[in-house]
């Protein structure tokens, strides 16, 4: 609950499969080209499988055999396909040893790593295979123990450390160094590529799908190991680890980025995090690079409003609010939203913090918008919307949590840029009341709107809104006094839209993300008709701010919290 307190008390690539005689694409990219490769097709003689998703594993498996491929196996894998009635060896029979220790130790092993590792066109190693009787893997499938899901569901620090894989990474690794002799699967959307190429060269692989197997594998290690060590780092509350990597699954690669000179692609990591990554889109046309980060602002600043308290619609445009308003209902928080800057929200992205029903939709579809955003949709909402064909609708399930604790980062040249979420949200603030008058009921529950969308907009920031929704919004600015200016005209250009007779900005409170470091941006929101003011405070010349609001008899409150977002 929010405290207020005077001054005496003191944040497709759709797997395009496109098999040839000779050559196949796998998904995330084109073939690796280069001048010095041929085929070298390789005979697969003997696959070792060991799979924690068995998804299309027993088809797979009874592919191989058909191709005359002996399988060795692991665990509960062995188990899945002897139950499928294929003849399976135990690793143990390889290694002379069973699994022990609770399955930590079964692969590791000379008889296993050596299969892999060996040249198979080295005479030195051929000597040693036959010397220590190592029969050669040519096929390594292997999935890696889902410590991923294990600490999105939350277990407990036990449980996800025995789901720590070692042997799985090892072999993989081992695997992928020799893949001009062996292929390497690390998930089962591989396998029909596998079993395409097989079927093409007669029981072999080429050295163009070994190779792009390869890279797959380490990217698959590097995400699983930077998902291992960000857990640790958090677990152990080390805020700046001397290693940092972060690793993500592609959902799809992206016609291109900001611009189309530029190539993109989007990628799942495995913070479980509501929003654009994990929702459903129904309809429309596939996402661009910026439709997908102006959603992304889009729905987090929604996150902000509790759907159990208000419903409450944000439109998007530039990664930048142009339109937050809370209402009784969905439709009429979206027509308040609009109000604000018509102009802008046109092409913009629409997101809801409640299940979009058919008012809504109806009053949205109104005039151009590229992407709505919400938790769900009824069925005559995903109707209507169905009408606008390129209208890209996403369900995201529910909303993310502005508290919880999470990472972001960004580039830089040569280095990267990691912090902590900005969870920082008003209903855990302390207000302290810094001039002579304090805000009223009203204005301090628009203060408090107010400052949940500073939050959302790039700085510097200033933010003016009435009767919960927002009024003007200068974003981006070099200066302080130059947003409050242009959210000034905003308000008058939509009020000129409107045909009202005065801007909405008369009687409206504003919102600065950080202090104001001179009394002239304040002036200017003075001017514009602001009755009140909410800031983080803290400038040395603070004085001189409350001094100018305490002679225009307005009110002001400090927070004590910034919201930067550059």
């Amino acid at each position: 609950m929010c405290r207020l307190r005077t001054a005496a008390t003191n944040s497709r690539f759709q797997s395009r499969r496109r098999f040839m005689p000779r050559q196949t694409v796998l998904r995330g990219g084109p073939l690796i080209q280069g001048s010095d490769m041929t085929d070298r097709p390789r005979r697969v003689t003997r696959a070792l499988l060991s799979v924690s998703d068995k998804t299309g594993l027993t088809e797979f498996a009874r592919a191989l055999v058909g191709h005359g491929i002996e399988l060795v196996s692991t665990g509960g894998t062995a188990k899945a396909l002897a139950a499928a009635g294929l003849k399976v060896r135990d690793v143990s029979e390889l290694t002379g040893f069973p699994e022990m220790m609770d399955g930590r130790v079964k692969t590791l092993h000379p008889n296993v790593h050596g299969a892999l590792l060996a040249i198979r066109d080295n005479a030195d190693h051929a000597a040693a295979m036959k010397t220590h009787g190592i029969a050669p893997i040519d096929l390594l499938v292997v999935n890696l123990y889902p410590f991923e899901a294990t600490v999105g569901k939350g277990a407990g620090f036990e449980e996800c450390i025995e789901n720590i894989d070692i042997g799985g990474p090892a072999m993989i690794r081992a695997a992928a160094k020799n893949h001009d002799d062996v292929a390497v699967v690390v998930e089962p959307q591989d396998y029909h590529a596998v079993l395409e190429e097989l079927a093409a060269h007669s029981g072999a692989t080429t050295q163009n799908l070994r190779r792009r197997l390869a890279a797959k594998a380490y990217a698959r290690t590097a995400a699983y190991d930077a998902a291992i060590s960000n857990w640790f780092a958090a677990e152990l509350k080390t805020e700046a680890p001397d290693f940092r990597s972060f690793g993500g699954r592609l959902i799809q690669a992206l016609r291109y980025g900001e611009n189309p000179h530029q190539t993109a692609a989007f990628y799942r990591t495995p913070d479980r995090r509501a929003g654009v990554a994990t929702a459903r889109q129904l309809q429309g046309r596939e996402l661009s690079y910026n439709n997908i980060n102006d959603t992304d602002a889009a729905y987090e600043c929604l996150a902000e409003f509790d759907p159990a308290r208000t419903a409450a619609c944000v439109i998007v445009k530039h990664a930048n609010p142009c339109g937050v308003a809370e209402g009784a209902d969905l439709v009429r928080a979206y027509r308040k939203a609009l109000a604000c800057d018509p102009i802008s929200a046109y092409g913009g992205i629409v997101a809801l913090n409640r299940k979009l029903d058919a008012d809504a939709a109806r009053a949205i579809t109104e005039i151009f918008t590229e992407v709505i955003i919400a938790p769900d949709a009824t069925e005559e909402a995903i109707a209507i919307i169905g009408k606008r064909r390129n209208l890209r609708l996403l369900l995201a399930g529910s909303l993310p949590d502005p508290r919880a604790a999470g990472l972001t980062a960004k580039t830089v040249a040569g280095g990267l840029l990691v912090q902590s979420r900005d969870n920082a949200v008003v209903e855990n603030m302390t207000f302290k009341v810094a001039t002579r008058r304090g805000p009223d009921e009203a204005e301090l529950r628009d203060l408090k709107f107010a400052f949940r969308v500073a939050k959302h907009v790039k700085s510097n920031t200033i933010v003016y809104a009435k009767d919960l929704a927002t009024v003007g919004i200068g974003a981006g600015q070099m200066s302080r006094v130059d947003s409050a200016r242009i959210a000034a005209r905003k308000a008058q250009d939509a009020a000129a839209e409107a045909k009202l007779a005065e801007p909405m900005t008369k009687g409206s409170v504003v919102a600065s993300d950080a202090f104001f470091p001179f009394a002239d941006g304040l002036l200017v929101a003075i001017e514009a008709g602001a009755t009140a003011v909410i800031q983080p405070g803290g400038s040395v010349p603070d004085d001189e701010v409350i001094k100018a609001a305490d002679d225009h008899g307005i009110a002001m409150v400090f927070t004590g919290v910034r919201h930067f977002r550059h």
